[in-house]
């Protein structure tokens, strides 16, 4: 599947990736931190950044952009932005031989093709996306989320782990972490909208487990007094397969992967200044924890990271599951 491809290549060239420049974390663009093949399509999504890039003699990227390859490759889009066209698309698959028996017809073949093992996939969750809890006010909560609450992500959103402080089994794939109450925010929720994309209620296929139990707070968080931590980096909250296995873990990966192209709306979001939190209280410890290394520099947080607090994230994305009902990678129809 080409979505698994890209993050591979990214993957394969992390350390690599800031045209060897050993100030790049100091400049004004460390944030972009991608493979130099992946720049031209990361730069027409984000124009006023290019032209600052060009005009800046400091800029690492600078050289890259001048290139012949980078100039060649200038009106490529990954295929799930609105200006994207068909012709333009990073990849097109191709689906040779005979298109019955399961769609009914080779354009059909290549669309569904597209929308299940491709950026398509991106493409559909974008389009998915509905607000769940409406901001009244600017910098008020949010929440908003995908079809059967997929994939979200919110503003000013508050956990209360208070009760994990007092259980003592481990915590992994268990729908009870949270109660009735403990994950709100600030924000008109719509409720009957939410409760309608509980229908995927299972530990690694939805949110649902979690949201079913978002309440509205009488007071906004920026007034203070509800958390007893507040995380301002943007967070990341992973509910995880196997960590033993590649197969299973990289079912994570590639789909925290997706979810940075689904989250894609401003120009730091590749950056690998953001917070993780597995969704267990197991340490985290994998085989294949460098994969980690290439979505965030700094440690892996878990349950009994926080464990007895109310927390508050800034920025929050709940990415997509590794287990998803025709989900990618691992549940993929195609």
């Amino acid at each position: 599947m080409v979505l698994s491809r890209v993050f591979l290549i990214a993957l394969a060239t992390f350390g690599t990736t800031l045209c060897d420049n050993p100030r790049a974390f100091e400049s004004d663009y460390h944030f972009i931190d991608l493979p130099k093949s992946h720049l031209p399509l990361y730069f027409r999504r984000f124009p006023k950044l290019e032209a600052k890039c060009k005009a800046d003699p400091g800029c690492e990227y600078r050289d890259a952009i001048s290139t012949d390859t980078f100039q060649s490759r200038k009106e490529l889009c990954w295929g799930y932005e609105d200006n994207c066209v068909e012709s333009s698309r990073f990849s097109r698959p191709r689906c040779p031989g005979s298109h019955k028996g399961y769609v009914k017809s080779k354009e059909t073949q290549l669309e569904t093709f597209y929308a299940q093992g491709d950026f398509g996939f991106v493409r559909d969750q974008v389009r998915e996306m509905r607000i769940m809890c409406e901001p009244t006010f600017p910098h008020d909560s949010a929440l908003e989320c995908s079809k059967y609450l997929r994939f979200c992500r919110g503003r000013n959103i508050m956990m209360n782990f208070t009760d994990l402080a007092t259980r003592n089994e481990p915590l992994r794939y268990k729908m009870d972490v949270l109660s009735q109450g403990q994950i709100g925010g600030h924000c008109k929720l719509h409720r009957e909208r939410l409760e309608n994309e509980l229908d995927h209620i299972s530990p690694l296929q939805s949110w649902g487990p979690e949201l079913r139990f978002f309440e509205t707070l009488p007071q906004p968080l920026t007034e203070g007094g509800h958390c007893d931590v507040t995380i301002e980096r943007p967070a990341f909250i992973m509910k995880i397969d196997a960590t033993i296995n590649m197969y299973h873990h990289f079912c994570d990966f590639i789909n925290l992967y997706m979810s940075q192209h689904a989250n894609l709306s401003d120009p730091d979001g590749f950056s690998t200044d953001v917070e993780m939190l597995v969704w267990e209280s197991y340490t985290y410890s994998s085989p294949f924890a460098e994969a980690f290394k290439v979505f965030t520099r700094h440690p892996i947080a878990d349950l009994k990271t926080y464990a007895g607090q109310v927390v508050c994230f800034k920025n929050l994305v709940l990415p997509l599951l590794p287990r998803m009902i025709f989900g990618l990678y691992y549940n993929t129809p195609i």
